[in-house]
């Protein structure tokens, strides 16, 4: 199953440009506005490559440290400046007094300022000669952050984010080169910043089952994160929800970061408040920890019409179904 989507789907693996360059860029739009249209989403391109994209990646960090050696391209350089550009936002963007403990009103503010500036942040990251699509990857960047109406933020937040990186990769402007910095480089900084957009303006998680969800923002770092531990001599799925193991591993793997953010944020015992998680530390390896995540990711995040109808559709994730 994983292969033939892997196949279907354009990933950072083709090392070129995948798209003709008389392509017509469109600003993407929202497609799934009722139940049966699900259908379409799963038949589309657009989840063909998604679902690649995310399957090349968990592949490529397979048994790898965030601290191991990978090439660290222009790029990726430019990509860290954008999301620093995010981060010093937040610092300039302060909380505002307000009596309604979550959902800070100084958000909307910040949010602005990347909707103002979110194609030249996005230009700066594409070949001179694609800047025909930048209005249309600037979207997946604006809608990768939270929501400014509600102040919330969660999984289909975080998958314009992946769709932001996997459009880039389809215009060549990421290479199969890239692949570890995506995630190790690009995506790490990504959830710091997001973190600290959670924390500084208290977002509400968006569409969260609590206790019975995995986790109340994210959902693609457990994924990834599982790979990375996959043959580990030491650490078993069991050693997460000890602390010490967290504190003495969390800056080599993204599943042990996500862990230690959530014992920040949460009190009480691990069992109680992170119930999913808990019940992922009794499978017996993490080869089977990184499978039961993937099923989970599509029935829980992308096969959900509450998340799916946010989902926006341009010319390089369209809702065209997959040629056969």
């Amino acid at each position: 199953m994983a292969e033939s989507e892997q196949q279907a789907g354009s990933s950072p693996e083709d090392d070129r440009p995948t798209i003709p360059l008389n392509l017509n860029f469109v600003v993407p739009k929202k497609e799934i506005s009722m139940v049966p249209d699900m259908g379409k989403w799963k038949r589309s391109q657009a989840y063909s490559d998604y679902m690649g994209f995310v399957l090349t990646l968990n592949e490529a960090v397979k048994g790898k440290k965030l601290t191991c050696e990978f090439n660290v391209s222009e790029t990726i350089d430019n990509l860290l400046s954008l999301l620093g550009t995010l981060d010093r936002w937040i610092d300039e963007t302060p909380p505002v007094d307000q009596p309604s403990r979550f959902g800070n009103k100084a958000y909307r503010t910040w949010y602005g300022k990347l909707e103002q500036e979110a194609e030249a942040l996005v230009s700066t990251v594409i070949p001179a000669d694609k800047h025909a699509a930048v209005p249309e990857i600037a979207v997946y960047l604006k809608e990768s952050v939270g929501n400014s109406t509600r102040i919330d933020y969660g999984t289909g937040h975080e998958a314009a984010f992946a769709a932001f990186l996997c459009c880039l990769c389809k215009i060549g402007a990421l290479r199969v080169e890239d692949q570890l910095a995506i995630i190790f480089k690009v995506f790490d900084r990504y959830l710091r910043v997001m973190r600290k957009l959670q924390k500084t303006y208290r977002m509400e998680p968006a569409g969260s089952q609590g206790v019975w969800g995995l986790d109340d923002f994210q959902f693609l770092p457990f994924i990834w994160g599982s790979s990375q531990l996959i043959d580990h001599p030491t650490l078993e799925p069991r050693h997460f929800v000890d602390e010490k193991a967290v504190n003495e591993h969390h800056q080599d793997y993204m599943f042990l970061e996500c862990i230690k953010f959530i014992n920040e944020m949460k009190t009480g015992p691990f069992a109680e408040h992170s119930n999913q998680l808990w019940n992922i530390s009794a499978v017996p390896t993490w080869s089977k920890v990184n499978q039961g995540l993937i099923r989970m990711y599509k029935a829980e995040c992308l096969e959900k019409f509450p998340v799916i109808q946010h989902f926006k559709f341009g010319s390089l994730l369209s809702i065209q179904p997959v040629k056969p």
